[in-house]
């Protein structure tokens, strides 16, 4: 199961999510330095930590890396919360306990989600489905493929392409 990921870890990650596409140091360094003053050998450390822990891919670029997200945000989250559930001593009075604090968007957001899951796709759609009742398809759309990768690094994978070692 996953650690929740630190304050500096999120905020990285928030930009690797947010652009689902290879990012450099460079890219989220700039993007970082817009809310706060941050070095550059810092950012590279916490992308390197995160590939480490399995949380992005990386690909060496010439002298640097383009590091790829392994998962989704939405897989995170999911993974945190069910962390949080099964470690409660009664998962119904959990549940219960955090339905009660659910705002009513959220709660709709679980009904569409229950929707999906009763549908067979868990994974189908973030997007919820129509709200008038729709014809019945042919087909459930496809979900998205899960990465079969570990995003462990590779034997001899410990070089430090960023700064030209």
């Amino acid at each position: 199961m996953p650690r929740q990921l630190g304050e500096l870890e999120d905020a990285v990650m928030t930009r690797v999510w947010q652009w689902n596409r290879a990012v450099t140091v460079r890219e989220v360094l700039e993007d970082l330095q817009r809310e706060r003053s941050i070095a550059y050998t810092t950012v590279m450390t916490v992308l390197d930590n995160l590939h480490q822990k399995g949380w992005v891919r990386r690909e060496v670029e010439g002298r640097a890396y383009r590091y790829t997200a392994v998962s989704t945000r939405a897989a995170y989250s999911a993974a945190l919360m069910n962390e949080a559930w099964a470690q409660s001593d009664n998962p119904a009075a959990a549940l219960v306990a955090f339905f009660g604090m659910m705002s009513p968007d959220q709660r709709e957001a679980l009904d569409d989600a229950v929707r999906i899951v009763q549908r067979g796709n868990p994974e189908a759609s973030a997007v919820p489905p129509p709200a008038a009742p729709a014809p019945a398809e042919s087909a459930e759309p496809a979900a998205p493929a899960a990465s079969g990768e570990s995003g462990e690094p590779a034997e001899g994978d410990e070089g430090n392409a960023e700064s030209g070692r």
